[in-house]
Formats: C-alpha cells, structure tokens, sequence
C-alpha cells in the first residue's frame, strides 16, 4: 500500500476510534460512516443526513466471517448469495446484535454489505469493526455517483474526507438490497 493512502487510511482510522463521522468511497458511491458500534456516532450520522430515525442505515463488513457478531443467526444460504453476486448487495437480515441501537430497524433488522475495495477492505479489516454506509447526501436527495457531486454542505458536516478515489470517474450506482428472513426465504428491495 502506498504511503499517502496508509496515511489515508490512518486519519480515517482515527476519525473513527474518537467517535467521528467520516466520507469515503466504497465499492458503490461515495458513504457518510461511522464506527456501527457507537450510538453518539450514529446519532451524528442521521443528523448530517437529515434523516428519520425510522430509516435504518446500513454497515459495511470486509468478510462474511464477520456475519455471526452481528446476527443472532445467519441463514446458509447468505454466504452463497454473497459469493456468487455479480454486483455489490447488501442484505437486510433479521435479529441484529452488537451494534448501536439506533442503528438497528424498528423490526429488530439490518442491512450488511460485504465489500471489497481497495480503500474500505483495508480500513474495515483495521478497526475491526463494522462501519456505517450511507449515501453522501442528505435524505430525499439524488445519490452522488462521484465525489465531485457531493455537495459542500456534506463535505462540511463530516470530520474527515478520504482523500482516496477523489478524482476517479465512474457511473457509480448503489447496491442491489435484499431481505433475507432466517428460514432462507428472499426478496429483492432494489434490483
């Protein structure tokens, strides 16, 4: 890893562990996040978004090895969904634990996506924790597909932008969701 995007990563790292709000690039669009451990964190995430409290957000693990810690059971058939998607998905899976209440769905559900990126792998595998992804923007408003679509008012709320994947280009668009109950039963939410 090169040095500007270890210490890329670092300051991102830091932001986290004091509890900070952080912008990143992910394997779909630009996310607002948080450590999905820290309830003050969350709280300042649904702020910057403007967002209800109704609206759960999503987090982001870097290995489906990570489900178990946040899941009270994780269906089988989740693993080979995760494998064999041909796009980013995200999965909102029943009877979420360990993480910030506030974070968690009424319905007691979460959304979990697990990525691969060459900026979010690293950072997730380092604070060993979950992190919450949400759109860069506020609730109601078109999802950036680059960071130069990111307004300046979210840029200004957040306690630290990632310098990696400023300048890349691409036609970046938002994950396929699923719900998955525990008795293996699925539906599509956003194909």
């Amino acid at each position: 890893m090169e040095f500007a995007q270890e210490q890329d990563i670092k300051k991102a790292l830091d932001t986290l562990h004091s509890g900070g709000v952080i912008l990143y690039p992910t394997d779909t669009i630009w996310g607002i996040g948080c450590d999905a451990t820290n309830p003050e964190a969350v709280e300042k995430v649904y702020e910057i978004k403007k967002r209800s409290l109704e609206k759960s957000l999503i987090i982001l693990l870097h290995t489906d090895y990570q489900l178990q810690s946040y899941l009270k059971e994780v269906p089988e058939i989740a693993y080979e969904l995760i494998e064999y998607s041909e796009k980013p998905l995200t999965i909102v899976y029943s009877e979420a634990k360990n993480l910030a209440e506030n974070l968690i769905a009424p319905d007691g559900s979460i959304g979990i996506r697990v990525v691969d990126h060459p900026f979010c792998t690293p950072l997730l595998q380092r604070f060993r924790k979950p992190i919450v992804s949400t759109s860069a923007n506020f609730s109601g408003q078109p999802s950036p597909k680059n960071f130069q679509d990111i307004s300046d008012d979210i840029l200004g709320l957040v306690d630290y932008v990632a310098e990696y994947g400023q300048h890349q280009i691409k036609d970046a668009s938002p994950s396929t969701i699923m719900r998955l109950h525990n008795n293996g039963e699925f539906k599509f939410l956003r194909k």
